[in-house]
């Protein structure tokens, strides 16, 4: 069985991963995407179960106190958290699994799973940001300041990611993405049963 791949993005909020992450599906039937549970209000648009499970803050801390979460953080004021198991079940049956995780959840990832591929989208400028974030009108003017200033601190992890994606263009960003979990699925140490496999066959064959 080939090794599944897990794909952490993470990056600003407003940077567009989640647009790039639905184009990044509606044209892959070979990864899934793992949906976060968080205690903020649904935006418009949004439904629970498909963008993340908007929960009440107790029903959250209830599945922190029995270890559910593969991560949580608390970011803008909402906590978000990362149910452990799905990815389990899905990586299991061999299924690529992404998330969207922030910042501080891909740190966590980081130390449980070595072997992960962790791509940080970022924007073409901070004043590039601010200006999807006021096109987007959910927030009022002091979470934009308060974004801003998380997205600052943010950008300052870049190094600690495998991949970048600068968000300029969209169709090319969605492009990098498609592109690096391609090559990482064919990562050799991902594919040792059917390298072994592979290696059997071509020496039989050479020797009969």
């Amino acid at each position: 069985m080939k090794k599944p791949v897990l794909v952490v993005i993470s990056g600003p909020s407003g940077v567009g991963k989640t647009t790039i992450i639905k184009a990044l599906l509606s044209r892959r039937d070979d990864v899934i995407f793992s949906v976060s549970c968080t205690t903020r209000p649904k935006r418009p648009g949004e439904v629970h179960g498909r963008d993340y499970f908007f929960i009440t803050e107790e029903e959250f801390k209830s599945m922190v106190e029995r270890e559910e979460f593969l991560e949580w953080a608390e970011v803008h004021g909402y906590l978000y958290g990362t149910p452990r198991r799905f990815i389990d079940k899905a990586m299991k049956e061999g299924k690529n699994v992404l998330l969207d995780i922030d910042v501080q959840g891909a740190m966590k990832v980081m130390e449980t799973f070595k072997e992960g591929v962790f791509i940080f989208i970022a924007p073409p400028s901070v004043k590039a940001l601010e200006e999807r974030l006021r096109k987007r009108k959910t927030e009022s003017e002091d979470k934009i300041r308060r974004r801003l200033e998380d997205a600052k601190w943010e950008l300052g992890f870049i190094e600690k990611f495998q991949y970048l994606i600068i968000n300029e263009e969209l169709d090319r960003a969605i492009y990098e993405l498609d592109s690096i979990i391609t090559a990482e699925a064919k990562r050799v140490k991902r594919l040792l049963d059917e390298v072994e496999r592979y290696k059997k066959e071509v020496l039989q064959g050479e020797g009969s």
